[in-house]
């Protein structure tokens, strides 16, 4: 069976995140529902990273598989947007090998959340507020001593069913742009909630609340209960999903 993959980007606040859930719309939801009516036929998606709640992508994916070939042409990715929400959008649409797989041959993640400091009406809603003074510097230090471990049980939500919590974290850095604070992290895969856990913690060591020390005692003690996950979710944004191996197929 011919297998596509589709790239979208979406505004997370009006959906209960990516994965598709009974009594709840979400990404998945909508983006099944375009390809239903569009092609007169249901298709069953397959999600590379399942963002949470009120969580924004610029880029993510899903592939699918179909009985028979089906256009991937610009005017398919037109009238599947037209199909969509204003706040999801199709960016590429594209026939793959029949064996590739849009989460397991993802070989890299990244995230960024933004911060702002001064009241802006434009990054409202995809940035957090936090109006504290923080000392960037040791922000920095947190962010690099991050890329010493590789077991982050600190820093995942309860519920989630995984084998282990090992992340292999390649890029970890506070940067700023355009007079927003971004953190900036890789990684070739993350846990439930891992990310604004380790926002939260380290805002906290850059008000000086807990000390660097006492960041890298939350990481070794493995015990979700020592985080801070309180940040919300509007300022968090799946930046990029990279894949290990050629994915389209060239026939």
């Amino acid at each position: 069976m011919p297998r596509y993959f589709l790239e979208v980007a979406y505004r997370g606040e009006n959906y209960s995140g990516f994965q598709v859930q009974k009594n709840a719309n979400t990404i998945q939801a909508e983006v099944e529902k375009a390809l239903s009516i569009f092609y007169k036929k249901s298709y069953s998606l397959t999600g590379s990273s399942r963002t949470d709640a009120g969580v924004h992508a610029y880029q993510n994916f899903f592939h699918f598989d179909a009985e028979n070939e089906i256009s991937d042409s610009e005017k398919d990715i037109y009238n599947l947007n037209a199909l969509l929400p204003p706040d999801i959008v199709v960016k590429n649409f594209f026939r793959v090998k029949d064996n590739a797989h849009c989460r397991f041959d993802a070989v890299l993640r990244g995230y960024k959340y933004f911060i702002y400091h001064k009241k802006n009406p434009f990054v409202k809603d995809t940035a957090f507020f936090y109006p504290y003074t923080l000392d960037l510097e040791k922000m920095k230090i947190a962010a690099n001593l991050i890329l010493q471990y590789e077991d982050f049980s600190s820093f995942s939500k309860k519920k989630t069913q995984v084998k282990n919590f090992n992340c292999k974290i390649s890029c970890s850095e506070w940067l700023e742009e355009e007079g927003i604070l971004v953190y900036h992290v890789e990684s070739n895969r993350f846990l439930r909630g891992m990310v604004k856990g380790l926002v939260g913690t380290m805002l906290r060591v850059g008000r000086g609340i807990i000390t660097l020390n006492d960041f890298q005692k939350i990481i070794e003690s493995k015990d979700r209960s020592n985080a801070d996950f309180s940040v919300p979710s509007h300022g968090l944004f799946l930046v990029k999903v990279v894949f290990g191996e050629p994915l389209r197929d060239e026939k």
